[in-house]
C-alpha cells in the first residue's frame, strides 16, 4: 500500500475546510461513484472538491446500500481518489457509520488511518444511525458524538489538523421529529466537533422551504444540505439561504443509468 503524504493531505484539508466558510456561495458537491464519473466531475469549472456517496458506490456495484463493507468502499474509492490527486482536488468520502461496532473505536481509528493515508481524504460523511440495519436503529447520541471525535482525534494525530467531519443526523429520515435530529446535530457541532450537519429528509417527503431555511438558522448556516435535482429549492437559492454545504448523493449515478437506458434502448429500439 502506497501512503499519501500527510503534509499534501494536511494542506488539502485546510483549503477544504475554509470553503464551508463563504457566505452565500456553498460549497457545491455533485457526488462521484467511478473514475469515469469522478473525472467528468474534476473537469468542470465549478468543482472545488470531490466527494462520494455511499449509495451510489453500492449501486455501481449491483449492492444495497445497507451490505456494502468497508473493504467495498475502500476498493471503490481508490480510483476516485486517484482522479482527485489527478486534479490536485480535496476528497471526502462517505464512510457510512464507520463499519465499527458500538463501542469499538480501535476499528473506527482504523478506518479513519486508511481514509487519510491511503485515499488522501480530508474529510467524512459519517452516519448517526447504523447502516445495516433496515430498521433506521439509531446510534445512541453520547456515542455518536465520541465517534466524531474520535475521527476528527485520530486525523490529528496522524497530523491533518484541519479534517472536516459531515455528520448526518437521521432521526428525521427514520420517522422522528426534524426537531430532534436538528438538536442532535447541534451537539455533533459543539460536543463532537463536527463542522456541518446533514439532515437526511425522508425519501418520500418533499424539502419544505421553510423547515430547510429552520435547519439553516438553527445551526448557524453549519449544514449541508442535499439538493434534488429538478426540485423546487436549487443550489443558488441554497446559498441565499445560507446553506454551508450542498451535494447530491447518488443522483448523478442515477442520471447516468436513466441515461444509459436511454441509449440501450434506442439500440433495441432499430
Amino acid at each position: 500500500m502506497s501512503v499519501i503524504p500527510t503534509a499534501l493531505t494536511a494542506t488539502k484539508a485546510t483549503l477544504f475546510k475554509s470553503l464551508h466558510h463563504n457566505p452565500a456561495k456553498p460549497l457545491l458537491l455533485a457526488n462521484a461513484y467511478d473514475a469515469t464519473s469522478a473525472r467528468i466531475i474534476a473537469s468542470l469549472s465549478g468543482c472545488k472538491a470531490l466527494a462520494t456517496a455511499s449509495y451510489a458506490l453500492a449501486l455501481s456495484i449491483g449492492k444495497a446500500d445497507e451490505t456494502l463493507t468497508w473493504e467495498d468502499n475502500l476498493s471503490l474509492c481508490r480510483p476516485i481518489a486517484a482522479v482527485a490527486r489527478e486534479f490536485n482536488l480535496p476528497l471526502t468520502v462517505d464512510i457510512q457509520d464507520g463499519y465499527a461496532g458500538s463501542g469499538d473505536f480501535a476499528k473506527l481509528r482504523s478506518v479513519i488511518e486508511k481514509v487519510i493515508l491511503e485515499l488522501g481524504a480530508v474529510g467524512v460523511n459519517l452516519e448517526d444511525s447504523w447502516h445495516e440495519s433496515t430498521t433506521g436503529e439509531m446510534i445512541p447520541e453520547d456515542e455518536a458524538i465520541e465517534r466524531i471525535r474520535t475521527v476528527i482525534g485520530t486525523a490529528r494525530e496522524i497530523g491533518v489538523e484541519d479534517f472536516v467531519v459531515n455528520a448526518r443526523s437521521d432521526t428525521f429520515l427514520n420517522g422522528g421529529r426534524l426537531e430532534e435530529s436538528i438538536r442532535r446535530g447541534r451537539r455533533y457541532l459543539d460536543e463532537g466537533g463536527a463542522e456541518t450537519v446533514f439532515i437526511f429528509w425522508p425519501r418520500n417527503q418533499e424539502m419544505d422551504k421553510a423547515d430547510v431555511q429552520k435547519v439553516i438558522d438553527e445551526l448557524g448556516g453549519r449544514v449541508n444540505v442535499s439538493c434534488r435535482l429538478g426540485g423546487t429549492l436549487t443550489t443558488a437559492e441554497l446559498g441565499k439561504m445560507g446553506a454551508a454545504r450542498v451535494s447530491v448523493g447518488p443522483q448523478v449515478f442515477l442520471a447516468a443509468a436513466e441515461a444509459i437506458k436511454k441509449a440501450a434502448g434506442a439500440v433495441f429500439e432499430g
